[in-house]
């Protein structure tokens, strides 16, 4: 009878939480399980375990938290080289000596189809560019930035109004399913991984707090991507003329028919259906909203405490 594979995983947020719970039910070994470090959260700032530290912690399995990866003697103290290294928005980056310290290889769970949207945000910009699918791709690890080849792919449809975190537990859970498909192929040397076309990728940077702030002078369909791609976070915000501040989590475009003469930032209307804004192009409805210190609620139950007499939004 064989041993199992020893596999170490490597990951941090609650993207990763499914794979791993994946791997530790497949019946391999997984000596220790490498995500970031505790952090400070909420009002307290309380040092906090990382979903992935405590699904780890939960499953019985050991857990390394290093705060750098660039001394290759980290691996004396982690025991015999596993057969794979599974990671899966890990957030720190890999040296050389670690994508080559596994038996097979370092294979990472990416949440787009490869090449398009490498980098840190791809379930963001993959909303944000209107694409109509986005999937998961099994990546071997090489040096560049999600450069390395493919192992297999899985495609998933960007449904109408979806919001990133929506599509991320969606993801979350297809890379999981995925990956239990396709490891076992891995460690047995049954699938050789294509090469990607690096003249067809697309970049993913990392969502900043600053981003959230609508343009209100830009179209209306581009600003209803903003606010699914920016729930749940940072979450979309406009700000009034009178200095209040919204923060909007759920909008819609009007119909390519609806045309009013206004500048943008005006409302032109607002009741039971929402809070409809003109833009550069076209208007939009604004329908889950949040003022600060307060709960997110309808927009129209926002209204029958507030008024918008006399103010317009800030461009």
């Amino acid at each position: 009878m064989s041993e199992p594979a020893r596999i170490v995983f490597a990951g941090t947020p609650e993207f990763a939480v499914p794979a791993l719970e994946r791997i530790a039910a497949s019946g391999a070994a997984v000596p220790f399980v490498l995500t970031q470090a505790d952090r400070r959260a909420g009002r307290g700032r309380k040092l906090t375990p990382s979903p992935v530290k405590r699904t780890a912690e939960r499953l019985g399995l050991g857990v390394a938290q290093p705060a750098a990866l660039r001394d290759p003697q980290l691996a004396e103290a982690w025991g015999p080289r596993p057969d794979a290294l599974v990671v899966a928005a890990y957030g720190l980056l890999l040296p050389r000596w670690l994508l080559e310290w596994p038996r097979c290889a370092c294979i990472n769970v990416h949440a787009s189809l490869l090449p398009r949207w490498r980098g840190a945000a791809p379930i963001q910009h993959a909303i944000l560019a209107g694409d109509a699918e986005t999937g998961i791709s099994i990546m071997r690890m090489a040096a560049g930035l999600d450069t390395g080849p493919v192992y297999a792919a899985r495609a998933r449809h960007i449904e109408p109004g979806m919001t990133a975190g929506r599509l991320h537990d969606r993801l979350a859970e297809l890379g999981a399913a995925l990956l239990g498909e396709v490891l076992p192929d891995i460690l047995a040397g049954r699938i050789v991984p294509h090469a990607q076309d690096d003249e067809s990728a697309t970049y993913a940077g990392k969502i900043a707090k600053s981003d959230a702030r609508l343009d209100l002078t830009r179209g209306a369909l581009e600003l209803e991507r903003q606010v699914r791609a920016f729930n749940p976070w940072p979450v979309a915000e406009a700000k009034l003329t009178d200095g209040r501040r919204l923060r909007i989590w759920q909008a819609s475009t009007l119909e390519a028919g609806t045309h009013v003469e206004a500048l943008p930032g005006t409302i032109v209307a607002a009741g039971g259906a929402g809070i409809d804004v003109a833009t550069g192009t076209g208007l939009l409805r604004l329908e889950r909203i949040q003022a600060p210190s307060s709960a997110v609620m309808d927009a129209a139950a926002w209204l029958a405490a507030h008024s918008l007499e006399g103010v317009s939004f800030v461009c």
